[in-house]
């Protein structure tokens, strides 16, 4: 697989990641903006935001969590030479259900739904892990 491809699913990641930032900023600005929320009310905490500037936060903030280990999987993958057209595959599913899991939560916060998508990145990075360490721990038997 080309450098590109391996990477394209990380830029669309980053990108999310910093559309929900812009998203947050917009939320909150809005909300100070017409007197729902004091700036001494949020000062030390951001839990005193509204339910759909916390929802924007709290997506915002996932994006440090679950996506942390794509990143550095995608790095080894890359390094080592083990990403092919399944890992390329595999990392625009995972992507996909960020996606997904972020707009459920920025809009209707469904719990039920919002966990499926999260489950289905769980599932497709722990598949994406297995996979690249079988083939590097067994790369070296079959040379």
């Amino acid at each position: 697989m080309t450098v590109q491809a391996i990477l394209a699913p990380v830029f669309a990641q980053v990108l999310l990641t910093f559309a929900l930032l812009f998203w947050t900023g917009r939320v909150r600005f809005a909300e100070v903006g017409a007197g729902r929320v004091r700036i001494g009310d949020i000062a030390l905490g951001e839990r005193n935001w509204p339910a759909k500037a916390q929802q924007a936060a709290n997506a915002f903030s996932n994006q440090f969590e679950l996506p942390v280990l794509f990143y550095g999987l995608v790095a080894l993958a890359l390094y080592t030479r083990k990403a092919d057209l399944l890992f390329v595959v595999l990392a625009w599913i995972f992507v996909a259900s960020r996606v997904v899991h972020a707009g459920i939560y920025v809009t209707s916060n469904r719990v039920v739904r919002r966990f499926q998508a999260y489950a289905v990145g769980v599932l497709v990075l722990l598949l994406m892990w297995i996979i690249f360490a079988v083939r590097i721990l067994v790369a070296p038997l079959a040379v």
